[in-house]
């Protein structure tokens, strides 16, 4: 009996301690969803769904925009090049200036917090200084994914009244799917987010469609004259 006992007693000594982390994962494994904090993955989920969305729409609005002036599919698919390359390379730019902006701001912080220890900054502290460089990839790739939904749906149809379908078509079932998907990893309601982001896509299609169109006509009418 007393050798049972120190056996145990000698496995619980050599267990390594519980990680705190590992405990918190499980604590929020085990709440309900109701209870679970979705804060933490605002800022990466904004800039993911905001990023995709804003390639989304541009693009769609962009090409349906030139086709309203011209109904060859070569003219919609340059536009639609153009504005992915042109969005995407505006995308990264400004966030990597904005990122850098905010890695100096926290560098100067934690520098003027070590100057009473005389002691420089430590790795892990170094490590969780925000990246400029990874912020303006993913904030150009999630721009590009989004882009390249509207540019690929209405790059290989003919006729001017199907690739335009089509195209509005996709981008509809796309920013849906990107307003659900966000609210749901966001734990806010997805029906009212889709909802909120097809009626912004639709406006920005339908405004730049019935603008180039009106400028067209009146183009046209000018140039008869």
């Amino acid at each position: 009996m007393s050798f049972s006992m120190s056996t145990s007693q000698v496995h619980a000594s050599n267990s390594p301690p519980p990680n705190p982390q590992s405990q918190q994962i499980q604590r929020q494994e085990s709440q309900n969803p109701e209870e679970i904090d979705y804060s933490g993955r605002a800022p990466w989920l904004r800039a993911a769904v905001l990023g995709a969305n804003d390639g989304l729409v541009s693009v769609a609005s962009l090409m349906i925009g030139v086709g309203a002036v011209n109904r060859s599919s070569r003219a919609m698919i340059v536009s639609g090049l153009a504005g992915l390359v042109a969005g995407a390379c505006s995308m990264a730019i400004g966030e990597f200036v904005s990122v850098y902006t905010q890695y100096d701001i926290e560098l100067a912080q934690m520098k003027r917090e070590k100057e009473d220890k005389e002691a420089g900054l430590t790795k892990e502290e170094k490590e969780n200084l925000p990246s400029p460089i990874q912020a303006a990839g993913a904030s150009a790739l999630a721009f590009a994914s989004g882009a390249l939904l509207p540019l690929l749906a209405g790059a290989f149809l003919h006729s001017w009244e199907i690739r335009l379908a089509v195209v509005c078509v996709v981008t509809t079932l796309a920013l849906a799917s990107f307003g659900a998907a966000g609210a749901i990893l966001g734990g806010a309601n997805a029906k009212k987010s889709a909802v909120r982001v097809l009626l912004g896509g639709w406006a920005a299609m339908a405004i730049s469609y019935g603008v180039l169109r009106m400028f067209a006509l009146t183009l046209h009418e000018s140039s008869s004259l």
